[in-house]
């Protein structure tokens, strides 16, 4: 059975090196949640460590710090300045980096709840228009973009 689904040397350590490739190419996409790409990071190192190589949490914990995506690195410097590398698990530092980003979410969440509130009534600005009294139809009024469907998508609030 062990030879059956394990293999010999030569493939095991074949499997062992497309894994250590995978390993070091791993990198966090922007976009991507700290729960997906922690996932992906566990999946290859216990398929390493299944496979017979030494994976100390101390590797792992440095590989995920070194290739988050450029929005946390100020919280990657004070991690590394706050704690103990070589004494953190890859479970706290997965509950801190969790934290950290669902603050980002609620915060990019108000800025946007705030453009779309203050881009909803906007001055109609076609061509030809002037500051003054002109050629056209006169002034245009202010009017709410909320009531107005998409020719595309037929969504509300754009044109």
């Amino acid at each position: 059975m062990k030879r059956k689904y394990q293999g010999n040397k030569r493939v095991q350590r074949a499997q062992l090196q497309t894994l250590r490739r995978d390993f070091e190419i791993l990198e966090m996409k922007s976009g991507e949640s700290i729960n997906e790409y922690f996932s992906k990071v566990m999946l290859v190192a216990n398929d390493m460590r299944n496979a017979g190589e030494d994976m100390p949490d101390v590797k792992i914990v440095e590989k995920i710090l070194c290739t988050l995506t450029e929005k946390f690195n100020y919280i990657v410097c004070s991690i590394e300045e706050s704690k103990d590398i070589d004494q953190l698990s890859v479970d706290e530092l997965q509950s801190s980096l969790l934290v950290h980003e669902q603050k980002f979410r609620k915060v990019n969440g108000e800025e946007q709840a705030l453009k779309v509130t203050s881009g909803e009534i906007i001055e109609g600005r076609g061509r030809g228009y002037t500051r003054g009294r002109g050629r056209g139809r006169g002034g245009r009024q202010p009017y709410n973009k909320a009531n107005i469907e998409c020719f595309k998508c037929h969504k509300f609030g754009h044109f």
